[in-house]
């Protein structure tokens, strides 16, 4: 085998390609999805290097065995990877493998043995949301202050619209409509998908209040949520979000013993579209309002309330008055088959 062609084998030999221009240029893969591409990808480089002790120099691609991301999958584990992570990072192998393979059809066995891997099993756990009485206080925990007038805003927001908070932090003044008929936000979402959502009338008047003290000038391209550094504004950050719910949250825990010990964004859009689908509203539009690409995704939303199970119950009682939804007639029956 010449050098040209060992150099095509090298496991690591296509991936600046396939993270810098078939992910973003022919999958249409968002900004963040190939990032953590890359990451798995990284942190599979560190894998062989520290603790196989082989050089990127030397892996080929054929070494990349069924066993080999087999025992991988147990390093990661025992690392105290979370088993949603260690099967990221798995996923992401995989599709590199096939992206590779598409390209050398005499790698496609090694695709395939990758594909044969089991993703190791995820515990169904029970994800908490914040009660309305507890949530009501929450959102209105924050004092009447400058700074306590832009941490209800954000609380506000990340409820009422059900925002990512990545989708927040990059809402811009112009993202914002509060002169239509129906107030709204433009959200740019995962994979660059935008999506509109409609704001209430309490929200909007909370957002006007806050504008009006943090964007005098009413600059179209500053960052709607921002702190200042150095005198400049800057977008803030995920964690400062973060210790913002986690202050509130501790300062109405002691009247409030029932809200969840660990409060995070992620966990006021999940109450919101929770709290939506319980009030009755269909799974559909939960699901464009969450910016989800599938109604599946949203079904792990879709947590039944006490009354609506009492009810499905009452309804779901047997009747003795049932009438037979077949005909007698069997070529009536044929019919209604498709069948002649």
């Amino acid at each position: 085998m010449s050098k040209k062609e060992k150099m095509k084998k090298l496991f690591f030999s296509r991936t600046l390609d396939f993270l810098d221009h078939y992910l973003p240029e022919q999958a249409m893969k968002s900004s963040n999805t190939i990032e953590t591409y890359r990451d798995a990808l990284t942190v599979f480089r560190r894998y062989i290097s520290d603790a196989l002790h082989l050089s990127i120099r030397s892996f080929c691609l054929e070494d990349c065995t069924h066993d080999l991301l087999l025992e991988y999958l147990r390093f990661l584990n025992a690392k105290g990877n979370a088993a949603s992570t260690c099967n990221n990072r798995l996923a992401a192998i995989r599709a590199y493998l096939w992206y590779v393979a598409d390209g050398d059809i005499s790698l496609q066995s090694v695709a395939l043995a990758a594909s044969h891997v089991p993703f190791l099993k995820v515990p169904k756990l029970t994800r908490e949301i914040i009660e309305e009485e507890d949530l009501s206080a929450l959102l209105s925990a924050p004092a009447n202050t400058k700074m306590g007038k832009r941490d209800r805003i954000i609380l506000i927001l990340l409820y009422d619209s059900a925002v990512r908070v990545s989708e927040l932090l990059s809402l811009d003044m112009r993202s914002v409509n509060l002169e239509a008929a129906i107030p709204y936000i433009r959200i740019y979402g995962k994979g660059d998908k935008e999506r509109i959502v409609a704001l209430t009338d309490i929200t909007s008047g909370h957002l006007k209040d806050y504008m009006k003290i943090y964007h005098p000038e009413k600059e179209a391209a500053a960052p709607l949520i921002y702190t200042v550094i150095k005198g400049h504004r800057e977008r803030m950050s995920v964690g400062n979000v973060e210790r913002i719910i986690k202050k509130y949250a501790e300062q109405i825990r002691p009247e409030h013993p029932n809200l969840p010990k660990s409060c995070y964004p992620h966990m006021v859009r999940r109450t919101r579209a929770t709290n939506l689908y319980q009030d009755g509203t269909e799974l559909e539009l939960i699901s464009r309002i969450l910016g989800h690409s599938s109604t599946e995704t949203t079904r792990i939303y879709a947590i039944p309330s006490v009354e609506m199970m009492r009810k499905a119950m009452e309804t779901g009682k047997l009747s003795t008055n049932e009438v037979p939804q077949w005909p007698d007639d069997e070529a009536e029956m044929a019919r209604l088959c498709g069948l002649r």
